[in-house]
């Protein structure tokens, strides 16, 4: 009969068995190489696949949450670098390889050397934003340091000249893929920035990370960082990053980006120049209105204060006071006018000559005095009798004394 003694669950084995792989630090950030086979896209985003040799095969997954860093699209046959940690699903006691990153096999090294070198010129200050020159917003000569055949170049004469046809392009025909790629870059870099381009387009279209790999070497990115001219990378596509992109002072995402980073478009500057003439016009117009409305007025204040237009307003000024006072002469003279015709009808009623030509007669002694009393004559003295239309001389033969005793008549005159 068999002894039983240490019996365990198979939860607990599974457990200890994963506990086992968690304490390896080897497992927990390893690299497997292998063949890719049995790949399926789970909807929820996670890869599963098995990664195979000619003697083994280990299952695999990669979270949907580490596939933003895949560059491509999993596919059985292909020949992969996966980097991650092997641990066990406790639930099926099976082990796996957690992927955090994939790469095609033969980057994989590149890739590694990539990042080292990243990094040391990172430290390096070499990516620091100081040392950024800035690019000119108008040139007039572009230096190219790439291929001299191919798209690139291509793409960067046809819109550089389409966005400014005075431009002087100078073109470096450098090797841009295999030995002595990185040696050739860095004699163009050298021999533009003797010419003293205003700018400076290095780059290449697109490829592999081998094809682009020249662009990633530590002398080029040296070269572009020491020098005086500033630079604009344009390597690959926009999903393709080399070294001197961190390095450069600008970074295009296609060379054809760069051409229009590096080049103004010179339509769109004459039409802006265009709506400043036409702004400076206006204003021109606006001010020289502004210019004749202030002479116009100056006038009028230099005629209203001068001289002559002082005289002639005093002058005016004069002959409406003269006016005035003839008028108010003549309103005086009408109102004495008036004054007097009355007086003088009140003088014609107290008049003695028109109480004659109403048939009375006035009597005066030689003397011109009016005889209005018996008393004023004595007999043989002669008298004037006036009447309406002459005199009578005459001479008093008898007086008689009528009405009250020794007086005088005073009531009217006598005939």
């Amino acid at each position: 009969m068999i002894e039983i003694r240490n019996v365990y669950t198979v939860t607990q084995v599974n457990t200890y068995i994963k506990n086992m792989f968690t304490q390896d630090y080897m497992l927990q950030a390893i690299f497997v190489k292998g063949e890719i086979s049995n790949c399926k896209y789970h909807p929820t985003g996670h890869i599963y696949f098995t990664l195979k040799d000619a003697k083994g095969a280990i299952a695999c997954v990669m979270f949907a949450g580490n596939r933003r860093g895949l560059s491509f699209q999993l596919r059985d046959g292909q020949q992969v670098i996966a980097g991650g940690t092997v641990d066990v699903f406790e639930r099926d006691g099976k082990y796996q390889l957690y992927a955090k990153q994939i790469l095609l096999d033969g980057t994989g090294l590149l890739y590694e050397k990539f990042e080292q070198l990243k990094y040391e010129l990172e430290e390096m200050g070499m990516f620091a934003q100081e040392y950024k020159k800035p690019i000119p917003k108008y040139i007039r000569t572009l230096g190219v340091v790439t291929a001299d055949t191919g798209a690139a170049v291509r793409d960067i004469i046809q819109i550089a000249r389409r966005r400014n046809p005075y431009l002087q392009i100078i073109l470096y025909p450098a090797l841009v893929q295999g030995n002595g790629a990185a040696e050739s870059i860095v004699k163009g870099i050298r021999a533009l920035e003797e010419l003293s381009v205003d700018v400076m387009i290095v780059g290449r279209g697109g490829g592999s990370m081998e094809d682009l790999w020249a662009f990633n070497e530590k002398e080029v990115a040296q070269a572009v960082f020491d020098c005086s001219v500033p630079i604009i990378s344009a390597v690959g596509h926009e999903t393709d990053t080399t070294i001197i992109d961190f390095v450069s002072d600008l970074r295009a995402p296609t060379p054809s980006a760069a051409a229009e980073l590096a080049v103004a478009d010179v339509r769109q500057l004459l039409e802006r120049i265009r709506g400043y003439e036409e702004r400076l016009r206006r204003l021109m117009r606006r001010r020289i209105q502004q210019g004749r409305d202030q002479s116009r007025q100056l006038e009028r204040q230099l005629y209203l204060l001068s001289p002559v237009s002082r005289i002639r307003e005093r002058k005016t000024y004069l002959m409406q006071l003269e006016d005035a006072l003839l008028g108010g002469m003549e309103d005086v003279l009408r109102r004495k006018q008036h004054e007097m015709a009355l007086y003088v009808e009140k003088m014609k009623g107290l008049s003695p000559l028109e109480k004659l030509s109403r048939g009375y007669s006035y009597v005066e002694n030689v003397t011109g005095r009016n005889i209005r009393s018996v008393a004023q004559v004595v007999c043989g003295e002669p008298l004037v009798i006036r009447v309406r239309d002459g005199s009578i001389d005459a001479v008093v033969t008898d007086v008689r004394q009528e009405g009250r005793a020794g007086g005088e008549d005073h009531g009217r005159d006598p005939e």
